[in-house]
């Protein structure tokens, strides 16, 4: 996984505007972990569907992912690019008002 300072400058060669980042510290561990007590609730079925030595291993590699994340520095981050300097709006308002549209949409 790369770190984001390994990323930039990537970015820079390509020409491209770094307009936005958000860095999701714990984010990732909460997800994992909802992930693996899912696993576990439907594990006899998956047993039935992979086989034991595969759920072992998925869940070594959940429980090693998730401590990674809330103890190893491990994150997630999300990069938006732009080729122009202009085109995306100066603040995150605009997430936010889809985000609302999107949610009258789906509610109807």
């Amino acid at each position: 996984m790369p770190a984001l300072s390994e990323v930039t400058p990537e970015i820079e060669r390509a020409n491209l505007w770094i307009t936005d980042v958000e860095i999701l510290r714990l984010h990732y561990a909460y997800t994992i972990k909802a992930w693996l007590e899912r696993f576990l609730a439907a594990r006899p079925h998956m047993v039935e569907l992979y086989g034991e030595r595969f759920c072992r291993m998925w869940e070594l590699y959940l429980i090693g992912s998730e401590y990674a994340f809330r103890n190893l520095g491990k994150m997630v981050f999300q990069i938006q690019l732009s080729n122009r300097v202009d085109l995306v709006p100066l603040t995150r308002d605009y997430m936010l008002e889809e985000e609302k549209r999107v949610q009258a949409v789906s509610s109807v």
